[in-house]
Formats: structure tokens, sequence, C-alpha cells
């Protein structure tokens, strides 16, 4: 990959976005994003994703010199659909993907950090959706996914003013899990991946699966596929290694089998 390099660290694959100056999320890069899911999905020896940006941002947005080139509101509507399949993969993928923010998450790159499971961001940071500045409007599922974390009517602060919001307010508003200060924003990310990639890889799958139905289907559905899933974990060996690990009091070793 081109604008997308990673490495494993304690079962945490710590993925890095450089395409500067302002990590602009082109064509290209959008799919690497997916190719980044495609190496990591079989890997066994990682099982959870940190996503950062190199420099001042985590992403400034889209590449809006790239977007001139495309002439037709069909074209267009193409590359909002194909965007959107990238980040719904983010969002539904297995192991936890977790977006590290510093700098600016902006337009797209406000879009593709939603996607992610969970959000952690400096203080300073600045989170928006600034398309309507520019005639526009978010295409990656900003419009649906922003709602979910801050509400209808903060959303629509933030879309129809254009105006950012800090890292400290997006916490508050639980748009992002915690805010820290900038050297501790990716030691203390790293730190809740880790911690996360010692957990069963076959009951992370399941929590992730579930969550999918809070967001997406009616709370009976939800807890019939909740009954149905447990029933599914429990007799998996990772909770069999698991329920003996606690009952001999020593640290489970998982399989994710």
């Amino acid at each position: 990959m081109e604008f997308i390099t990673w490495k494993k660290e304690d079962g945490v694959a710590i993925a890095t976005i450089n395409r500067p100056p302002a990590n602009a999320l082109s064509r290209a890069l959008i799919l690497e994003v997916d190719e980044l899911l495609n190496e990591v999905e079989n890997d066994a020896d990682v099982r959870a994703i940190v996503l950062h940006g190199e420099g001042r941002f985590f992403s400034a947005g889209a590449d809006i010199k790239e977007f001139t080139k495309v002439t037709s509101g069909e074209e267009f509507s193409k590359l909002s659909a194909s965007g959107q399949a990238v980040f719904e993969r983010v969002e539904t993928f297995h192991k936890p993907v977790i977006a590290a923010i510093h700098g600016a998450a902006l337009g797209g790159g406000l879009e593709l950090a939603m996607s992610c499971h969970m959000r952690f961001v400096t203080e300073n940071a600045k989170l928006g959706l600034p398309e309507l500045q520019l005639g526009l409007i978010p295409g990656f599922a900003g419009t649906q996914r922003l709602p979910r974390f801050v509400g209808v009517a903060k959303a629509a602060e933030m879309l129809l003013t254009s105006d950012p919001i800090s890292g400290t307010e997006a916490a508050q508003l639980g748009l992002a899990n915690r805010a820290y200060g900038e050297e501790d924003l990716l030691p203390q990310t790293l730190s809740i991946a880790k911690k996360i990639a010692k957990k069963s890889p076959v009951s992370v799958k399941a929590a992730i699966d579930m969550l999918q139905y809070s967001k997406h289907a009616a709370y009976h559905e939800g807890v019939k596929a909740e009954a149905d899933s447990f029933g599914t974990v429990f007799v998996s060996e990772d909770a069999k290694e698991g329920i003996g690990a606690f009952l001999e009091k020593r640290e489970a070793q998982f399989k994710g089998k």
C-alpha cells in the first residue's frame, strides 16, 4: 500500500495514514483502508487495529482536487456509495478498529473515524463536517452516523454551521470515548487496544455483531440474536478456557476457537 503502513505490537495492528500534507482521503486511500482489513482479517496475531494519522492530522477531509475531476452526478453517487461500503465494512469488521485522532478529523476524515468502533482524541483536536461550506453535503454516511453519537439537534448544528468541535467537547458528547493530552493519545489508545487483544476473539466478534443489532434492529430482534449468540459462544473452546482460567485464578490464553 502507498498511503497506509502497519505493524504488529502485542496483538494490535498499528496502522498509519501517511498522505501529506493533510492525509486527505483520495479514492486510492479509501481503497487502501479496505486493503488493510484484507491483510489483517485472517492474521491470528492481530486482534485489534489502531488507526492514526502521520503528521499534523488524523485526516483533514476528502481530496477536493481529485473530486473536481468528477463531472457527473451519477459518478459522484457511485463515489459516495463505494466509500460508504468501505466504511460500513470498518464498522462491522470482526476485529475492533480504534481511531486515535489528533489535529483534525474533518469531513471524510471524521466519517472514517465514526465508522470505527471507538475514537480517542486529543483535547485540542478539531472534529467536524464542513461540507456545506463548499455547497456539498457529507457523502460517506456522515449525515447518518453523526446523529447517533451527538443527537439530531447537535448534528444539525454541526452540519448546518460547519463549525467543528474540540476533542474535549467530542468526548463530552459521546462522539469520542476519551480525550487526552497530545503525548498521551497514542500510548493510551494502544493500552486499551492491547487490553482488548487479550480477550477471546470469539466473544469480541460476537459482541461487535450484537452492537450492530443495537443500531439497526428492533429491541426484540436484538435480544433474540443475543440469546442465540450467547449459546454459540458458551460452547466455544475460548469460553471453556476463560471459565477454567477464572476458576484456577490464572490468565486465560484464548485461541479464537
